[in-house]
């Protein structure tokens, strides 16, 4: 079938956090919400179908999930990715942040070395201190054009320093880079030196365009395979992020039977009877809609690209290989960050994520989500560029 995209929801209506949230973080709810990353799109129509079905049942009790669901995911990985996990290294994770929070419990201590790229997903900085580990950071390197590669050199120094886990971000937010398979394997070879597990947030996987093909880390060499945790979600991909639903991929099965074990202790191992469904649907059902909104996305970034060019020479927009985030560069309008945001929300009135946020490298810059009908877009930029001028 065919989906439009154009289409305006009003999402005052279901506490969505884009809005709700804006009070608190930007201190009015005045703004286009373009910061936290979640669509403003309708999702695919089979998922929808499923979980009106599921509901018709009018029965939420506790939920098991079948060898269907995981072969579900296998099936997925297989078509899209070219990869074939072993269901049997599969486990079902309430989302990508907490399980990752999970496994730097169970599997370091106190005072172990995490190690990260920033700028990054800023949530990565705060798993690692909030659990008392210790934060270590190769920075990405970010050239005259505005393209971000890995500091090889950098990241092996750091590596060797007694580091227990990496946590890739494949492919890259907020920067939107896909990593080349030959830079997974350098960094994947450092790693399988010096004795550094990975931990692979490959959320974005999914919404990869402009001709790009993303390289699941787990599938550069059976070597690197063996050390890599790979976690992965139906949510960013089909706006499913408040159904709570992932799946990690363990490196070993004594990992994974710890893991579970946890989860049973805590109760939330087989609930959501709606995550269930709908991750079944997206990933049997979903790729029709998965196409259409990559074209529609990928159309949206260019015209960012094409009215910055325009009407707004001072902010320069990258154009980001996946993911739907716009990694906008800010710094020609002399501002500092809070400066920068004061302006943006009060003048411009616009809420994006703070470049600052992600770490080193983030500062001048901000992240916007293109997600969204092009006429909100539109609407943001014209405020923007009334503001500015």
């Amino acid at each position: 079938m065919q989906y439009n995209f154009d289409i305006q929801i009003d999402r005052s209506q279901n506490y969505a956090a884009k809005l709700e949230e804006s009070l608190l973080n930007f201190g009015t709810k005045e703004v286009i919400p373009l910061w936290i990353a979640d669509m403003d799109f309708r999702t695919a129509q089979p998922i929808i179908d499923a979980i009106k079905a599921r509901a018709d049942q009018g029965i939420f009790g506790y939920t098991f999930r079948p060898d269907d669901y995981f072969e579900a995911v296998r099936d997925w990985q297989r078509r899209r990715h070219g990869y074939n996990p072993d269901v049997k290294q599969m486990a079902f994770a309430p989302g990508v942040v907490p399980s990752m929070r999970i496994f730097l419990n169970l599997f370091t201590q106190p005072g172990d070395k995490i190690l990260i790229q920033q700028p990054v997903y800023h949530p990565f900085a705060d798993i690692v201190e909030n659990s008392n580990r210790t934060l270590v950071v190769s920075p990405l390197r970010r050239d005259d054009s505005g393209d971000y590669t890995m500091d090889v050199a950098d990241f092996e120094l750091k590596a060797k320093e007694g580091v227990k886990y990496f946590i890739l971000c494949a492919p890259h937010n907020p920067v939107g880079r896909v990593w080349s398979k030959e830079e997974l394997k350098e960094i994947g070879d450092i790693c399988l030196r010096y004795g550094v597990g990975i931990l692979s947030d490959e959320i974005h996987s999914d919404l990869v365009f402009g001709g790009n093909q993303h390289t699941v880390m787990a599938t550069v060499s059976p070597e690197i395979a063996a050390i890599t945790s790979t976690f992965i979600s139906p949510s960013k991909t089909f706006n499913l992020a408040g159904l709570q639903a992932s799946t990690i991929i363990f490196d070993t099965a004594e990992h994974r039977e710890h893991y579970l074990k946890t989860l049973k202790e805590m109760d939330i191992a087989r609930n959501n009877c709606f995550s269930l469904v709908a991750t079944m649907a997206a990933y049997n059902e979903g790729e029709e809609w998965l196409e259409q909104l990559l074209t529609y996305v990928e159309e949206n970034m260019q015209f960012i690209g094409d009215y910055c060019r325009q009407y707004l020479p001072l902010i320069k927009p990258n154009k980001p290989e996946a993911t739907y985030m716009c990694w906008l560069d800010m710094r020609e309008l002399k501002m500092g960050d809070d400066a920068l945001q004061e302006f943006l929300v009060k003048k411009a009135g616009i809420a994006l994520s703070q470049g600052s946020s992600f770490g080193q490298g983030g500062q001048g810059f901000m992240r916007l989500n293109a997600a969204c009908p092009r006429s909100t877009l539109e609407k943001a930029l014209e405020q923007l560029r009334a503001a500015l001028s």
